[in-house]
């Protein structure tokens, strides 16, 4: 006869006996303890654990401090403004500075760029002005094509000189603390610019460079055609005072020409 096994079936052993199933796999740790799996953190070794703990503290930490850094800094003027207002700005600028110009009733409707001349001591001991130089053209020229710019190629120079229109009255003159360290914040800026030209004798500005001045050009940006508003087109200029340039105003590295190292 014909023997049919049912699917259900158990096998048995020789003798007859069901034989015993396999016992589940405990992990055996490091010291040949049996530790129940985790998961997480509780995963990790005892050192692993307080390395992400301290750093998942340290996050929560400057989370917690940077926004209320901005809470303070967006909120009406108050009490703790008032006596901390220096070390929130200290905070916020320029990094994490809220700027709200494209929500406000009459929007930034102007292109401005800026420009510098410098003044160069020459072999002869004399001095020459060099013609104006377009840095936001150079900017420009580096964004455009570029699927990924650099934060400086878009913001650093339009930053710096807004940072300094807001810390300077119309005559050029400081009106805080902050007037000081913003001249010199671009004014490095347009000495690290020179010092990567080259003049028509080949060489570099930078070494030559003994005074410099910056100005801003704003063009209005023209309304579009089917609208009635009328805008002047043409340029405003506002030049910023001659400024002497000082060792610490260079790069690293850079040196001075022959002319001034001889004085």
């Amino acid at each position: 006869m014909d023997a049919y096994v049912e699917k259900d079936a158990v096998e048995m052993s020789g003798d007859g006996r069901r034989p015993s199933e396999d016992p589940p796999v405990t992990p055996v740790g490091s010291e040949g303890t049996r530790t129940a799996p985790g998961a997480g953190i509780m995963a990790l070794s005892l050192p692993y654990q307080v390395v992400a703990a301290v750093a998942l503290a340290a996050v929560g930490v400057f989370a917690c401090v940077h926004l209320a850094m901005v809470f303070l800094h967006v909120a009406p003027s108050n009490t703790l403004t008032k006596r901390h207002g220096e070390a929130v700005g200290d905070w916020i600028y320029p990094e994490f500075e809220q700027n709200w110009k494209l929500f406000a009733p009459n929007p930034l409707q102007a292109n401005i760029s800026v420009e510098v001349r410098a003044e160069l001591a020459g072999a002869d001991g004399g001095r020459r002005t060099t013609g104006w130089i377009d840095l936001t053209a150079q900017d420009v020229a580096a964004i455009r094509h570029n699927p990924m710019p650099s934060h400086a190629q878009q913001n650093q120079l339009r930053r710096a000189v807004d940072f300094y229109l807001n810390t300077h009255t119309d005559d050029n003159r400081p009106n805080g603390s902050r007037g000081a360290f913003s001249e010199q914040y671009i004014r490095r800026i347009a000495m690290s610019r020179l010092e990567t030209l080259q003049g028509p004798e080949g060489r570099t500005f930078g070494p030559d460079v003994r005074r410099i001045q910056l100005r801003t050009v704003s063009r209005t940006v023209p309304a579009a055609r089917w609208s009635t508003e009328k805008t002047r087109t043409t340029p405003s200029y506002r030049n910023l005072p001659w400024w002497t340039i000082t060792q610490a105003d260079r790069s690293a590295g850079a040196v001075t020409s022959r002319t001034e190292a001889g004085r």
